[in-house]
């Protein structure tokens, strides 16, 4: 049986008298490939900073490969995203005058790893996405694709248990863009269990599982209808524009 690398039980989060998250239980098991969508307002932002440990719930449970997070420390915390998560955002958020690189190494700064490993090991996810040419390349040298696949090896680069990628296509054309998923589905291929927070209907139409939501709640979850049966096919963007109320 897959085990369950994330869990959520009932997990609220308000701020004064908004509910930004009104009940939200949700399990994601290694190596899963996971859409989260829902548009503006809906609560995926504030789960994806619950689930990254950035932001703690008001009220429920949140296990993180087997870690209760409401029992640990802000340091527990610390080291607990730098040995299990790795972040991607839509700005990608490279220092400008840092190498490729520099930047990916960053990643471990938080692991205890010493300098000359740092190095190693991001020249390695460097190459893991296909930019071992452009190790020693400053950001402001590189395409807009590429500076996001400098941010997929930094998020990598501590094998990571689950990857959160935050609207990864949304700064990117559409070339681009593509390039970016198929990079995330080789990851996934290779074992790394990937949440993409999106409000792009196509993109999450085309994952294997779709967790919709709306007004702080999980309004929709494929893997529910297929519980006991195959994973859920991908669906049409049309079909989940519609589900979904337009995406508004």
């Amino acid at each position: 049986m897959s085990r369950a690398v994330l869990s959520l039980r009932d997990v609220t989060k308000t701020y004064g008298d908004v509910g930004a998250l009104r009940g939200v239980t949700l399990d994601v098991t290694a190596g899963e490939l996971v859409a989260v969508v829902g548009p503006s307002g809906s609560g995926k932002s504030t789960m994806l900073n619950i689930v990254g440990t950035l932001d703690r719930p008001t009220d429920g449970t949140v296990t993180i490969a087997g870690n209760d997070v409401a029992t640990m420390s802000d340091d527990a915390l610390s080291l607990l995203r730098a040995e299990h998560i790795g972040f991607v955002f839509q700005h990608f958020h490279l220092q400008a005058g840092a190498t490729a690189a520099e930047n990916v190494a960053d990643g471990l700064l938080y692991a205890g790893t010493g300098r000359r490993e740092r190095h190693r090991r991001a020249v390695h996810a460097l190459g893991r996405v296909g930019l071992g040419h452009r190790v020693g390349h400053l950001p402001n040298q590189l395409s807009g694709g590429e500076k996001q696949r400098v941010a997929i090896a930094r998020a990598i680069v501590g094998d990571p248990t689950i990857l959160l990628a935050d609207e990864p296509t949304g700064a990117l054309d559409s070339a681009s863009g593509a390039a970016i998923l198929a990079l995330l589905r080789e990851l996934n291929d290779a074992g790394t269990t990937v949440l993409v927070i999106t409000h792009d209907l196509e993109l999450a139409a085309s994952l294997p599982r779709r967790v919709r939501m709306r007004d702080g709640l999980v309004e929709d979850d494929s893997a529910a209808a297929h519980a006991d049966g195959p994973r859920a096919a991908p669906v049409t963007a049309a079909a989940l524009a519609a589900a979904i109320g337009g995406g508004r």
